[in-house]
């Protein structure tokens, strides 16, 4: 394979964490509107909540179709929009990508920012498996016997009515608010509100930053104030989906009939948010077949309120998940586009005026693309509202050569540990011990004619290409235990740190971590979510002309 390397530095622009907490004022505890009682909460110093309680077993059924989420025309409001059926409609969002300033954060500490990232992840792992579990499993065994809640379909309505379409949004690079997110430009309210919400696909509690916000970070723009929107509704601490969340661990009594659902969601690293569950419409663009742009609400869409937020979301509003629990943006929007949700990221050279895309819904395209390949999720049927996308590895290939790593390498232990998932908030790759070593080791071996440089540390190996204008370098492939596989270029595994240096774009984590594919080698493929038939997809493209 040939690399031409070029003159200029890549730019990475992440969806990781930053690793800032940014306090607000602390004084305003007079908050009670809709029966809110969380300014009377007592706050313990090293709060341990359920941080992924949202997408475990929550003994809640839901099966009152109001309680889905609906779409209603923004000339029509109130009246029912749903669609014809699950797969006959999509929702395309655009995921606009800005080339970082020269005044861009160093590549060294966006590494830092993915450490980070891969701490809160692995740390929730192990909070789900430890004291947090054992309190809700004491709770549950108090508590009558319910029905596991599954997001429902929907019901249908005749094609005629006119509803297939894509709904467009706009998404940016969060490189000039000063970190490196993916931010999804949404639309809040009655009448609505603009706001950057994080996108990540291994979250999937929404939530906003909300008025009063009593302990803030920094955002671009103002906050959301629930007095403002005739459309805002707490959830009720009686409601059934009250249980779809996390709660304080003693649960906190229910006082009044009125009294809002308190959520805590603990991200296991130190960042958390905490407020009320309630319910809003979010305001989308609907493009007709016919080219017209219609603005279109999806109503009922549950998402936390936050009053009290810190941590790593520096400049955003508030995050959008994407992982497989029932509270993600993405399993909400099943009712309306079916199981299935896909995104292309653009190449970090690309410049401003391309954009990526995240599609929810069938893509008719990408299923007839003839380099789509599948995987399946590990453990997708045995626990399938797991917020992570796990992937079964069986090893790696260099050259076509499998590489001779310990089968247990790859193992998810039945404590949490261990594992890999694909995620789109970490920016490189990173294989668990001794993966890793073996994988590098294979890399020096076969390159030759380049010396060996000093490059970005941890990265290595790094090779001085000063006036090289191609460059050989080996294939590299991930062979899953289904006997898929996925090849990538190279210019999704090495990569420039500066005009005469490249190096392996992956780095090593202690086994018992996780292993993660992320975005840096999901670039120019289109990725598939498929949670009907629990696989991934992934198809080479050009993702400018998706």
């Amino acid at each position: 394979m040939v690399l031409k390397v070029s003159l200029i530095v890549v730019v990475l622009v992440i969806c990781s964490c930053a690793v800032e907490t940014v306090f607000g004022n602390h004084n305003d505890n007079s908050f009670n509107k809709n029966g809110s009682f969380l300014a009377a909460i007592k706050f313990p110093h090293h709060p341990s909540f359920d941080d992924v309680s949202s997408s475990g077993n929550t003994d809640c059924s839901l099966s009152n179709p109001e309680q889905l989420p609906t779409m209603t025309s923004g000339e029509e409001k109130g009246e029912a929009f749903t669609a014809p059926k699950p797969h006959s409609q999509s929702m395309k969002l655009h995921l606009k990508h800005r080339s970082g300033s020269k005044d861009s954060e160093p590549k060294k500490s966006l590494i830092v920012r993915d450490l980070t990232r891969i701490q809160n992840l692995h740390g929730r792992v192990i909070e789900k498996k430890n004291q947090n579990t054992a309190s809700r499993l004491q709770r549950s065994q108090d508590q009558p016997k319910k029905q596991s809640y599954k997001p429902a379909v929907a019901p249908a309505v005749s094609p005629a009515s006119g509803v297939s379409g894509q709904l467009v949004a706009t998404l940016g690079s969060g490189v000039s608010l000063g970190s490196g997110e993916y931010l999804m430009d949404v639309f809040v309210g009655t009448p609505s509100k603009h706001f950057s919400l994080i996108l990540d696909t291994g979250s999937d509690l929404n939530w906003i930053q909300c008025v009063p916000c009593i302990a803030c970070f920094e955002q671009s723009g103002p906050y959301y104030d629930p007095k403002d929107s005739s459309s805002f509704r707490n959830i009720s601490c009686h409601d059934p989906r009250c249980q779809l969340v996390s709660s304080p661990d003693p649960p906190t009594p229910c006082k009044s009939e009125n009294q809002s659902c308190p959520y805590f969601y603990w991200y296991g690293d130190g960042s958390n948010t905490t407020g009320d569950f309630a319910l809003e419409s979010f305001t989308v663009n609907l493009t007709t077949p016919s080219g017209k742009s219609e603005l279109k609400h999806v109503e009922n869409v549950m998402f936390g309120c936050g009053h009290w937020n810190r941590g790593l979301f520096h400049g955003a509003a508030g995050l959008l998940g994407l992982g497989r629990g029932p509270l993600s943006f993405a399993s909400q929007m099943q009712s309306l586009y079916g199981h299935s949700f896909s995104y292309c990221l653009v190449d970090r050279n690309s410049n401003a005026s391309v954009s990526s895309k995240l599609i929810f819904g069938e893509d008719k395209e990408l299923l007839s693309h003839p380099n789509l390949n599948f995987t399946s999720f590990a453990g997708g049927k045995e626990n399938p509202v797991d917020t992570f996308y796990y992937l079964e590895i069986k090893s790696i290939m260099i050259d076509d050569e499998v590489l001779q790593i310990p089968e247990e390498t790859w193992h998810l232990s039945a404590d949490g540990a261990g594992g890999t998932i694909i995620d789109s908030g970490t920016t490189l790759t990173y294989f668990a011990e001794p993966a890793y070593e073996i994988i590098k080791e294979a890399f020096v071996k076969r390159i030759k004619g380049y010396a060996l440089v000093e490059g970005l540390p941890p990265l290595k190996p790094c090779y001085n290409v000063s006036g090289i204008e191609e460059m050989e370098l080996p294939d590299l492939g991930i062979l899953f235990a289904d006997g898929a596989v996925w090849n990538f270029p190279v210019e999704n595994y090495f990569i420039n740190i500066d005009p005469d240096v490249v190096c392996l774009a992956i780095l090593g984590n202690p086994r018992s971590a996780l292993s993660i594919i992320g975005n840096y080698q999901q670039q120019n493929f289109h990725i598939l979510y498929d949670m009907k038939k629990s696989r991934l997809g992934y198809a080479p493209m050009k993702c400018a002309d998706v």
